[in-house]
């Protein structure tokens, strides 16, 4: 339980840490780099998030699973706000959390790469394989398991898999 007089931002980051992202398990909400801010006014807990795209299904759950946690660690009053703009950007996602998508089998977001594809002419992003690392890869399809990744499969070792979209 926090009492009024030990609310502190510190507190509040250490409890959002813990947070997943209820569509990637793996990634906490500070590894996505959504929670952009934590703000404390008298006794209220505000943290301020900006969704990874404005149609996220996922936010709703994101901004109860923050509201209840702080509440769950004794913050009486707690604001989630949302903002738009600037618009979230892979750059926010922490180093760490690439790696854990890696792991998870999740083809991390990275810097655009521009690779000639002869049969289409036109430049496309090169993506490593989670699995064996290849760059071989092609993409089946623009959505994959959720609308912020695209599905790719290996040409060498054949398996599909997600890729999370730059943006």
């Amino acid at each position: 339980m926090v009492a009024a007089n030990k609310i502190s931002v510190d507190t509040i980051w250490r409890i959002l840490k813990d947070i997943p992202d209820p569509e990637v398990p793996v990634l906490s909400v500070l590894d996505l780099g959504i929670v952009r801010d934590v703000i404390i006014h008298k006794d209220t807990a505000e943290v301020i998030i900006t969704p990874t795209y404005s149609g996220c299904p996922a936010m709703d759950v994101i901004r109860v699973n923050i509201k209840m946690a702080l509440l769950e660690n004794g913050f009486k009053d707690v604001k989630i706000t949302t903002i738009l703009s600037p618009a979230w950007t892979t750059d926010w996602m922490s180093e760490e959390g690439k790696q854990k998508l890696k792991s998870y089998g999740i083809a991390p977001p990275n810097p655009v790469q521009q690779v000639c594809n002869k049969d289409l002419f036109a430049a496309q992003e090169a993506v490593q394989c989670p699995q064996c690392n290849s760059y071989h890869t092609h993409r089946i399809s623009e959505f994959g398991s959720t609308a912020c990744k695209a599905l790719f499969q290996c040409d060498d070792c054949k398996e599909p898999f997600d890729y999370f979209k730059c943006h």
